[in-house]
């Protein structure tokens, strides 16, 4: 067989719950569950975090190259992950430069000069972050790399299907002679949140279920209760308003999955699906009124805990795996699945083998954390949030939380100043600063003691 295709979907805002099949939320996505069934999800991935609101600017950048978001920008960019190091080899980039065609459609939101390294053509492209669904400005390859706003497009159809049929246009046009990495990045299920009328009406407000973790307010101050997203909804929330933002949210969600299936059928036409990779996972996730928040700055599940499902050759059907892993070890797993060589900067971990049903070797702990503000360290089930503000010895611990993850996966319980609590804290304490140390985190430096 010759080297299989790649179609790598990231959606925007996607948290690891919405989705039908995990069960925990009742929101209809019946292509992602299909995927699920054909593929392996693995249901433990994170975000390895974010030094600013944009979260998903450094987290997409860190899938790219593989390396964490500490690394991967030039020390003078003031927005880091934006503008992509010229030295790191990027993912689609080094799929290029082994033959395969290399495409892309929707959201970048990191530099122009690192997307023409990594791709060789693409349609209805989006330099940014957010933009209305039904008006967003659109790019089309361009071989210079300027993307001028005078070469800009717009189409009346919502992005998500100015994406995927970009997408489709692509799949048609190929041949079995040249493996192919398409790269279909949606803005959805961002906000605003405006899916078509009809999809909308799948979720009345009023029969929404607000999940167990919904509160009024943060019960604290986190360091980050004034950023826009946590201004999408009044203070103090309301049981309606949020009913109100989980129906968009899930409309969205139904709609990007419906469109999704539209890529997939054409994968079939083509007689492509059974050579061709497909990853479906997101940037990060979104509270949307859980814990009383509305946006991704936070370190709860609902915000650092991704959908990250595979499907292809070789890959185990309906598979479902736990281990802890991040997000943008997706990155040296597609090289390992496609035969391809990592680079030497790649600091990111695969998980092929576990993909496969094999034995597999997980980290042990998994990090993550928010700005100079707030961590979280997990051992997959005991997890420690740690609070910090800045002191005249760089950052203090103020508060800390720790929750059972097994028995309290809305993280509603902190078990801190339980007994059982002590020796469990000093374990992750210690756990958290050696992954501080290791990536170069600054709040390694912080006042170790709560």
């Amino acid at each position: 067989m010759s080297s299989p295709n790649v179609l790598f979907v990231i959606a925007d805002d996607h948290r690891f719950s919405a989705i039908e099949a995990l069960g925990r939320e009742s929101v209809a996505t019946p292509f992602i569950d299909e995927l699920m069934s054909q593929g392996t999800a693995m249901s433990g991935a994170r975000i390895i975090g974010s030094c600013q609101g944009a979260v998903c600017i450094p987290t997409r950048a860190s899938i790219h190259t593989g390396v964490n978001h500490f690394k991967n920008a030039p020390l003078d960019n003031d927005m880091p992950g934006m503008a992509l190091r010229p030295e790191l080899p990027l993912l689609a980039e080094v799929f290029q430069k082994s033959g395969y065609r290399t495409f892309a459609t929707g959201k970048w939101h990191n530099d122009r000069a690192s997307f023409n390294r990594s791709f060789d053509s693409g349609k209805a492209i989006f330099f940014g972050g957010m933009a209305d669904h039904f008006d967003t400005p659109l790019w089309d390859y361009d071989p210079t790399g300027e993307y001028g706003m005078e070469s800009s497009r717009k189409e009346s159809k919502h992005s998500t299907e100015i994406f995927c049929d970009a997408a489709i246009d692509f799949i048609v046009q190929q041949d079995k002679g040249t493996p192919f990495f398409a790269y279909l990045a949606l803005t959805s299920p961002h906000d605003p949140r405006t899916a078509p009328t009809e999809y909308h009406s799948l979720y009345p407000a009023e029969s929404i279920d607000l999940p167990s973790n919904f509160t009024l307010e943060h019960p604290f101050d986190n360091g980050e209760l004034a950023v826009r997203d946590e201004c999408l909804a009044a203070h103090p929330r309301s049981e309606s308003e949020i009913k109100k933002h989980i129906s968009d949210y899930y409309a969205m969600i139904t709609h990007h999955d419906r469109n999704l299936s539209r890529v997939n059928a054409a994968l079939e036409a083509m007689g492509l699906e059974d050579n061709t990779i497909i990853v479906y996972m997101a940037d990060h996730g979104l509270a949307v009124g859980q814990h009383g928040l509305m946006g991704k700055q936070n370190v709860y599940d609902h915000s650092i805990r991704v959908p990250l499902i595979v499907k292809g050759p070789g890959i185990k059907e309906g598979q479902k795996r736990s281990e802890l892993i991040y997000s943008y070890d997706i990155h040296p797993t597609l090289l390992d699945m496609c035969g391809l060589d990592h680079s030497s900067t790649i600091e990111a971990e695969s998980f092929f083998s576990a993909l496969s049903g094999d034995s597999y070797r997980p980290r042990e702990t998994l990090y993550t954390h928010y700005c100079d503000k707030q961590a979280t360290v997990t051992d997959g089930r005991w997890k420690l949030i740690r609070y910090f503000e800045p002191s005249s010895n760089g950052h203090q611990c103020v508060r800390q939380q720790l929750f059972d993850l097994e028995n309290d996966p809305y993280e509603t319980c902190d078990r801190s100043e339980e007994a059982i609590a002590r020796a469990i804290i000093e374990r992750l304490t210690q756990a958290m600063f050696e992954w501080q140390t290791q990536l170069g985190d600054p709040l390694g430096r912080s006042e170790s003691v709560c």
